[in-house]
This record gives structure tokens, sequence and C-alpha cells, in this order.
């Protein structure tokens, strides 16, 4: 990534950023996105075989090729680990409520928090960085994300949005489709609640992340004012890719 700033500066300036998640436990999928010109990744613990050992060797890549990487964690459980491997932020997924919503943050932060200080890992340079100088560094740098996908969070969208730490909303429309039970192409019920997060977001000056799999969603989202997108996967990359390939090579063999 060649602009100087922080993944979490560029995240608050509004930027428009797009990463993709990591699915495989490898540190291999990391180098060949960061190569790309992606700007940023997630590590997705909650959805994909990574535990603590995988997760570290994907965030050393990430370290390694200047690429900031995210982990969406599998719960509260996880979050010193990542943050103490080096992770530039997390991915919290079902946040239903602001007092989750202050609790997630919490873990995050160490001045008003509750994160567990240690500089004997990555994050703190195994021990080379002095103990306030890694905690300014990581309370300004950290990216805290709530993931928005169950239908009782959207009774108290506003005030989720309106929790300090919190520094985006990440909306689930796959969850939220499936709590809905709509099974018609683009349900009504989703599209509303993609309004309601975005405007509270927006009354709370918070930007607003999404996944999107196409163009058309993409488009529609960032029409919505959504400027983070984490575009498919390295297993749908590798899934697409594939499929192309043997298309071409069939029709080549007959």
């Amino acid at each position: 990534m060649s602009d100087v700033r922080s993944f979490r500066q560029r995240l608050l300036a509004g930027d428009r950023l797009v990463g993709t998640f990591l699915k495989t436990p490898t540190s291999h999928a990391t180098e060949i996105v960061a190569s790309l010109g992606f700007d940023f990744v997630v590590i997705d613990q909650e959805h994909a075989p990574f535990d603590r050992t995988t997760t570290d060797i994907a965030l050393m890549a990430a370290r390694g090729s200047n690429i900031p990487a995210l982990v969406r964690v599998s719960g509260p459980e996880a979050v010193l680990s990542v943050l103490d491997c080096g992770a530039s932020g997390i991915l919290m997924p079902h946040v239903v409520s602001a007092e989750h919503a202050r609790e997630v943050a919490a873990l995050c932060r160490y001045r008003g928090g509750r994160r567990g200080y240690a500089t004997s890992t990555r994050a703190g340079g195994y021990t080379a960085v002095p103990m306030w100088q890694h905690i300014r560094a990581a309370d300004d740098a950290v990216t805290v994300i709530a993931q928005i996908e169950d239908p009782e969070a959207l009774d108290e969208i506003d005030a989720i949005a309106a929790v300090e730490g919190i520094d985006s909303l990440f909306i689930g429309r796959g969850d939220l489709t499936a709590a809905f039970g709509n099974e018609t192409p683009n349900p009504p019920e989703v599209r509303t609640a993609v309004e309601r997060i975005c405007l509270a977001a927006r009354k709370a000056d918070k930007p607003v992340s999404v996944y999107v799999g196409a163009r058309p969603e993409a488009e529609w989202l960032r029409d919505q004012g959504a400027t983070t997108f984490i575009h498919n996967s390295d297993q749908g990359f590798l899934r697409q890719a594939a499929m192309k390939g043997l298309a071409e090579m069939r029709d080549v063999l007959g």
C-alpha cells in the first residue's frame, strides 16, 4: 500500500477502499492479494479454518507484504490474540446492541478500555517499543468494525452507530437475508435494513463497510454511501479462475 496513512485514518476519512476475505489458512493468499494492489485483507476466523497459529502466519505475511489485515474474529475471546499478533483491527460479528458495541470497543483499546497489555508481541515489536509509545500507537491505529447482521440490532442501530470506539458499521446482508426468511431475489426487508444502517451511520458520521460479489450490488451500495468494500474471497477468486480455465480447455479439446 503506497498511502502512508494508517488503514484506520483512511477508513475514517471516507476513502474508497477495496479488500477481500481470506479463507485459506496459509500465507500465500495474503502475499498474492497484496501484490495486486488491494487496500486490505480480512482474515476470516468466523467462517474459515483459521486458528491462532494460522492467523499469526497470515498476519506475518500481511506485515511482510505491507498490506493492512483485519481479522473477522470468531468471538470476543479472540480479540486480544489477533491484536497482539499485529492485526490492523477487527471485524466483530453479530453486534446486536449498544452495550455489546461498547464491550467490543473496550477490548480493542488500552486507554478507557480493557485490552490486556504486552509488548512481548509482534504488535509491541517484541519488547522493542516502549510501553506508552505502544499504547498511543495502538489506540490510534486499531480499527474496530461492528457487523450488523441481526434484525434485533436494527432496533438499536442509532445507538450502536453512536458508540465511541466503533469506527464503522459492516452490513451483513447474508445473515439478514437468512433471518428475514424471504427467499425472493433482493428481499425488500434487506434493502430497508441496508438503508436504515446507512442512515444511522451518516447521522453518527461513521463509514459503512460492505461485502460485494459483483458490480451491480457494489454500485447500489456505493450510492447508499458505503466506502469500504470487501470483494469476494481468495477461494471465490480461485473458483472463478478455475471455472474459466476449465471451460477454455474443454472448448479447445472438444
